[in-house]
């Protein structure tokens, strides 16, 4: 299947301590990291991937609990799938590629994990683009009636086990069409096809839940991760592209979010919505390659 939306890219399984990661690896050059987000998977990036393995080394992993990764179980205080232990996995796949330090970009929840990796493994971060996030916990320190009603997941998918799961489950492919088709303003920008394969995933219930699992993580652990951090700053340089027409850029100052984050940031609106990549490629490859 990744085949289809990715010519010239091979499919692998790499083992790490928590989870076995699939991914799709093509190009080379310099190795470039990129990390999908939620509802999505990997093929999130068929648009712009095959440009930039011309000059890249690209690997394109399903999160742990995402795609054709596999599903642990959340663990005590949903640690399995706080952002540390999803970035600890991403460590190891590039380093069992031959890949200790790399360029990282990450979209929505994968721009999450991206971030920690940034804190976490600096020695690893070269440079990191994060796309269409401003920080979590900035995010819930500063919810109001808005922020929540727009993003009512990030409220819904939290709540105890198996209340979200169960709802879901009634009706996967409406939730998952809603859910895709409310975040995206470039009408036909996910195709039936690549929307057919994000559903092959969503309808299995343990991805369900791990995504239940990585939301539940993202208001508990992760924030206290967060909080722990305190004044740390990202060390690597860092580029964030929003969607001007998605939630995020019309409810946050987001360069300036991401300057409370980190020391070298940059970054601009795209004429989009949530998801860049999909919605609006061959911008987003301009501004990948001058940052790259």
């Amino acid at each position: 299947m990744t085949h289809e939306f990715l010519p010239g890219f091979e499919t692998r399984d790499i083992e790490t301590t928590g989870a076995c990661i699939h991914l799709a690896i093509g190009g080379s050059g310099p190795p470039l990291l990129m990390l999908h987000g939620h509802p999505q998977t990997h093929l999130t990036w068929h648009k712009i991937a095959s440009r930039l393995a011309e000059r890249f080394t690209v690997i394109l992993p399903d999160l742990r609990g995402y795609g054709d990764s596999s599903k642990p179980e959340g663990g005590e205080r949903h640690v399995n799938y706080s952002k540390r232990s999803m970035a600890a996995d991403q460590i190891e796949v590039m380093r069992a590629l031959g890949f200790p330090r790399f360029d990282l970009v990450g979209h929505d929840r994968g721009g999450r994990v991206a971030h920690r990796m940034a804190l976490d493994y600096p020695d690893a971060v070269q440079r990191i683009a994060v796309f269409d996030i401003a920080p979590t916990l900035t995010m819930y320190e500063r919810t109001n009636q808005e922020f929540a009603t727009r993003y009512f997941w990030w409220f819904f998918l939290i709540q105890p086990a198996p209340l979200p799961e169960r709802m879901i489950a009634a009706d996967p492919e409406f939730f998952l069409r809603r859910h895709i088709t409310g975040q995206i303003k470039v009408p036909g920008a996910t195709s039936e096809a690549l929307f057919a394969e994000y559903l092959r995933c969503y309808r299995n219930p343990a991805t369900r839940h791990a995504i239940c699992e990585d939301y539940r993580a993202a208001s508990t652990i992760d924030l206290d991760h967060d909080r722990a951090d305190g004044d740390r700053r990202i060390e690597a340089p860092l580029l964030a592209l929003w969607g001007a027409q998605g939630t995020v850029g019309q409810l946050y100052d987001v360069l300036e979010t991401w300057r409370e984050k980190a020391h070298d940031v940059r970054g601009r609106a795209l004429e989009c919505g949530h998801s860049p990549q999909e919605e609006s490629p061959e911008e987003t490859l301009r501004e990948l390659f001058a940052f790259l």
